[in-house]
């Protein structure tokens, strides 16, 4: 997809301009987002709702008390970390681009190329020591309303645990709140009069509740990948429903309890679950491995910004609200991308519009880039779900990013090593983590990182 250059660089000299600037969320996003626009001379304030910083990757055994995920009043579990979740991409890739996740030696941390969850929490911890971020977050702190006021500023009202709620105003506001909390569920017909059990991966973190029981999950994408190896160790049988499998039923190689089907058409009284390829499971259990909703439940923007069919719009490149810019940005929206590196360009990008040392279009100018965005993903058949789905072109979209803010482009390794991982995790999904053949990559990336790593205590 075509980026078109259309921001411009101001002249070096001219004067900087600081911000007070609330951010919301201390996952990987706010943390680089406090990071930049701390560098850039604002004043931040993070808040973060959690004791700790991580975001989703701070693990909890704790889920939520509805399942599903469904009921507005159930208990909010952030996190939809397994137990056994690995990354998907090597750590090599997955680092900020001056910050290199890179092994650290160090006792109890996770040395893999692919590592666990936990290792990627104490790169985000070593992140926020190594740059002081810690004494920016507001910990145990609920952002319950963010709204415009005069003047054009904001209102964040907040509530640290069983606190008063505390209204701020400030200049703008970054929104940083990760997207991976609230369940999206499949629709299916006769639900309602199905017996069984029903769970959104989002609540999924070990796989001994599920033991000798008849599973249908629902999706193929990472998640129920790994989702549906890690319980076919101890459920009965495992069937998979996929809307990229139209040609019947199969088993998967290497498992004798697991099987691919094409979507379900309905779920019935007597426990039965139909298939669009005819064929039916009685089963005890469904999990929904369906993906999320982007959800801002403490957002006020006037109707300025809405979330259609999981389209956060209107957007300019993803981040700004046309109307409302540049008081008001969104980091990390965009999917199936390398997200930390994508992090890290656009909280540059925001934090040099917000200092004045780089310039957006004019509103107008702004709508007219939406809209033709919009129009391009119709005319291509895309869903509009598929909104921040950056899958084909997310380097295309950094490296123009990067244009605007004057910096070297994303390393070609970086996307040569994703290209190389890809192929390889399709060849290889059972071993892709551990047997790999872009080892010259690896030390392409090594070789760069001398640069940051040199400077860094062990």
């Amino acid at each position: 997809m075509t980026i078109p250059i259309s921001t411009t660089r101001l002249p070096a000299m001219r004067p900087l301009i600081s911000r007070h600037v609330a951010v919301i969320g201390a996952g990987a996003g706010g943390l680089v987002a406090a990071r930049e626009l701390r560098r850039e001379g604002h004043t931040v304030v993070v808040f973060e709702k959690q004791n700790q910083v991580g975001g989703t990757w701070v693990y909890s055994p704790n889920t939520e008390s509805d399942p599903i995920g469904l009921d507005p009043n159930r208990n909010i579990v952030h996190t939809s970390l397994y137990a056994s979740l690995r990354t998907n991409l090597p750590r090599e890739a997955m680092g900020f681009r001056d910050f290199p996740f890179v092994e650290t030696g160090r006792v109890h941390r996770d040395p893999r190329r692919f590592p666990g969850h936990e290792e990627v929490l104490g790169y985000l911890d070593d992140f926020v020591t190594e740059f002081g971020i810690g004494e920016l977050v507001r910990f145990d702190t609920d952002v319950r309303h963010v709204g415009l006021v005069e003047g054009g500023k904001w209102e964040v009202a907040s509530k640290k645990g069983g606190g008063d709620l505390v209204d701020e105003v400030y200049d703008a506001v970054v929104v940083c709140n990760g997207h991976y909390t609230e369940p999206r569920i499949a629709d299916i017909p006769g639900i309602d009069v199905w017996p069984g059990k029903q769970l959104h991966s989002h609540n999924y973190r070990v796989p001994e509740p599920f033991k000798d029981q008849v599973v249908v999950l629902i999706g193929s994408s990472a998640s129920g990948v790994d989702i549906s190896k890690d319980i076919a160790g101890v459920a009965r049988e495992v069937h998979i429903a996929a809307r990229s499998n139209m040609d019947g039923f199969y088993g998967i190689p290497g498992y004798k309890n697991v099987w691919l089907h094409s979507m379900i058409v309905s779920a019935h009284e007597d426990g039965n679950i139909v298939f669009q390829d005819g064929n039916a499971v009685c089963a005890d259990i469904i999990l929904h491995c369906t993906g999320y909703k982007y959800h801002f439940p403490f957002l006020d923007t006037n109707g300025n910004v809405t979330v259609d069919d999981n389209r956060v719009g209107p957007l300019y490149k993803h981040i700004f609200p046309p109307s409302l810019a540049p008081w008001l940005s969104f980091v990390g929206l965009p999917w199936k991308v390398v997200p930390f590196p994508l992090l890290e360009f656009q909280s540059k990008w925001i934090a040099g519009i917000l200092s004045g040392r780089i310039s957006l279009p004019s509103q107008e100018e702004m709508m007219r880039d939406v809209n033709a965005f919009y129009s391009s993903l119709e005319a291509s058949g895309v869903p509009k779900r598929y909104t921040h789905n950056m899958a084909d072109y997310q380097f295309t979209y950094n490296d123009w990013l990067a244009n605007e803010l004057g910096c070297s482009p994303s390393e070609e390794w970086r996307k040569q090593m994703y290209s190389a991982t890809s192929k390889n995790r399709a060849a290889r999904p059972e071993t892709y983590r551990d047997e790999w053949e872009d080892t010259h990559l690896v030390s392409e990336a090594h070789e760069d990182f001398i640069k940051y790593t040199c400077k860094r205590p062990s």
